[in-house]
């Protein structure tokens, strides 16, 4: 005897036969359910409350009710030249710590730690990780540490016979965007790592005995091949960098004279140095339009078949 495959039961009604149909959407999506309600409650909530005071002119002091004032609030950011400055200072930031500096170093350690011994791939990794795990309030102070007046830079630059500078006051947002690549450096390295051991070794292989040189390689085979991993990594490397706080606060605290004042710092200042709650939030809104345009961008690329 054979065992045959069991037909879907068959029922009959009024207008004919047909098949029966499995469970009803709703009874599907049940599951999902708390999944959904914490999301609303936490989440979207939130978000839609945001919105609603981004449009008010709340505040902290001084004032006993809000009242809804519209865009007022968005105008008056384009036409202060205090936000226009924050928003110039993070994307510098951005681009220099993030798309430039993280993204390329990582992957540089990362294909330099494929060829290196394993005493050496455990070092690096290790103190390039050590810096990721650390809180951002405790990479802040090393960094700022690090090139303060009398820090460890300028050590080394005296040492050296080199002129040294007060970095912190000179070139501060070089230096907070050089404590980002130090802290953040360690996810793109992993993240690049784990991509280039998917590349098959024969592909490498065929392209060096056909005379393809190291730079010809990595810019007609790997990159490439590890197209989305690098588009992944940019997207949440940026994402990341447009929402750093601590790190440049306990660095620069955004100054000397708002030289260092991404769109972070400026919104915590409106909202709670200056009380202005509503202004404040309507920043935040406008920083999160930022990352969403460079998430879309980003998931725009990832589409692109290779």
């Amino acid at each position: 005897m054979t065992a045959t495959a069991p037909h879907p039961r068959v029922t009959k009604t009024g207008e004919g036969t047909h098949r029966a149909r499995g469970p009803r959407l709703p009874v599907r999506i049940l599951p999902l359910a708390p999944a959904v309600v914490l999301l609303l409650l936490f989440l979207a909530g939130p978000i839609a409350y945001c919105v609603y005071i981004a449009f008010t002119d709340l505040q902290l002091t001084g004032q006993a009710q809000e009242s809804f004032v519209g865009f007022d609030n968005f105008t008056r950011a384009f036409g202060d030249e205090a936000f226009l400055n924050a928003v110039w200072l993070t994307l510098v930031f951005t681009v220099v710590s993030s798309l430039i500096g993280q993204n390329t170093l990582g992957l540089a350690l990362a294909a330099l730690m494929r060829r290196a011994s394993k005493p050496v791939r455990t070092l690096t990794g290790g103190i390039v990780v050590t810096a990721w795990v650390l809180p951002e309030v405790v990479a802040g102070f090393l960094l700022y540490a690090f090139f303060r007046r009398e820090g460890t830079l300028n050590a080394i630059l005296d040492w050296l016979h080199l002129p040294s500078q007060n970095w912190l006051f000179t070139l501060p947002i070089l230096a907070v965007s050089f404590a980002n690549v130090w802290r953040g450096t360690a996810f793109s390295m992993l993240v690049y790592s784990a991509a280039l051991n998917e590349i098959p070794q024969e592909i490498t292989e065929a392209a060096e005995v056909d005379g393809a040189g190291g730079r010809r390689r990595m810019w007609h085979i790997t990159l490439p091949m590890i197209r989305r991993s690098i588009g992944t990594t940019l997207m949440l490397n940026t994402l990341q960098t447009l929402s750093v706080f601590g790190l440049i606060w306990v660095m620069t605290r955004g100054g000397p004279g708002g030289r260092s004042q991404t769109l972070p710092l400026f919104m915590y200042e409106q909202a709670f140095q200056n009380s202005l709650i509503g202004y404040g939030t309507a920043v935040a809104l406008l920083l999160l339009l930022v990352g969403s345009l460079f998430s879309l961008v980003y998931l725009r690329l990832l589409r692109t078949e290779v």
